[in-house]
């Protein structure tokens, strides 16, 4: 069968089941371990699984309690049915190793962070923002990356005029459709406000108490 990019909605409904999510572009999953021994054993079980597909859909991270996998199909920024195959497979080989593929362990959900920059001369900025961060060029969806994936991803936002009324900065944060509604409120109780949910549920806008907004970002309302 031919390897076929899917929309949003295509790829969130194919993995819920798994413990898996879809983030705009990736499926992401989270496993909690208990050591660094345990975490090993995980990406071992993921990558002998994914074999020679691995390298251009898997990505991993992982810390002494917890291991984050990610696919996407390299180059097309986009979740196709390969991805949502190895997301099963994968998920089997973890469980059969004595591990749990979740998207929201105790300590936070699975989540995605870009910076965006809104700027009025996006070539005369952009060169200043990958020589300081030491970021990789990409076409899509953002513009530049880091290139051992630990970082947020940074866009640019073409702006017609100066933007006086709020800062030139903003964080895109990409949740779980499932968990939005929750982050949102509990950005709000932490002394947050609602700048704007005319886009909700693709994004709420909140801001600070000092006017620095962040977008809580979904894949819904997007296809």
């Amino acid at each position: 069968m031919a390897d076929t990019i899917l929309t949003e909605s295509e790829a969130s409904l194919a993995v819920e089941d798994l413990g898996w999510r879809y983030l705009l572009d990736c499926l992401t999953t989270a496993v909690t371990v208990g050591s660094l021994f345990d975490a090993c054993e995980v990406i071992r079980a993921a990558v002998d699984i994914a074999g020679p597909h691995a390298n251009d859909h898997l990505r991993l991270r992982a810390t002494a309690d917890r291991v984050e996998l990610t696919l996407e199909t390299r180059g097309k920024f986009r979740v196709t049915t390969q991805d949502v195959d190895l997301a099963r497979s994968i998920t089997k080989a973890v469980r059969t190793a004595g591990y749990q593929t979740v998207a929201h362990p105790a300590h936070h959900s699975v989540q995605s962070l870009a910076i965006a920059i809104d700027a009025m001369d996006i070539p005369a900025v952009r060169p200043f923002w990958k020589a300081v961060l030491g970021y990789d060029d990409v076409t899509s969806p953002a513009d530049l990356v880091d290139p051992s994936y630990g970082g947020p991803s940074l866009w640019f936002q073409q702006m017609d005029e100066p933007r006086t009324q709020r800062s030139t900065v903003h964080l895109d944060l990409t949740v779980p459709h499932d968990d939005a509604v929750a982050r949102v409120e509990a950005a709000l109780a932490a002394g947050g406000r609602l700048v704007s949910d005319d886009r909700a549920r693709a994004f709420w806008v909140l801001a600070d108490s000092e006017g620095n907004e962040v977008c809580v970002c979904t894949w819904q309302d997007r296809d």
